[in-house]
């Protein structure tokens, strides 16, 4: 017997914007990486989310964090800023790529520019 350890994926994305507005939801957003950041840094580094993705009880491998890092990482700086935390938000969401969204639209005035 084979077990699947493939998770359903649901985006939440697009009623999350309907119910919060793009402000909440960009807030939204920024919670989630203000808890996943090493405070010091302001950023979302390897071992920020190793150890924060675990506190969160996430089992991931680090093969997979490195990944998820990867993705995101527009500047190649090997983190996470917050802007690059929000389009990688965006584009694993989707529903909102299927629709169009920009996340301009959201990011340019949403984002705390203290944590850029």
């Amino acid at each position: 017997m084979e077990l699947d350890h493939g998770l359903d994926f649901e985006d939440y994305f697009p009623s999350m914007i309907s119910s919060l507005g793009p402000e909440g939801f960009i807030g939204e957003l920024c919670n989630g990486f203000s808890m996943l950041m090493d405070a010091h840094k302001g950023l979302i580094t390897f071992e920020s989310l190793k150890m924060n993705c675990s506190l969160l009880g996430l089992e991931m491998r680090d093969d997979e964090l490195l990944c998820m890092l990867m993705e995101g990482d527009l500047d190649g700086d090997g983190a996470l800023s917050q802007m690059e935390f929000c389009i990688l938000m965006f584009r694993l969401s989707p529903c909102l790529m299927d629709d169009g969204v920009s996340p301009n639209k959201f990011l340019t005035q949403s984002v705390d520019p203290i944590l850029m």
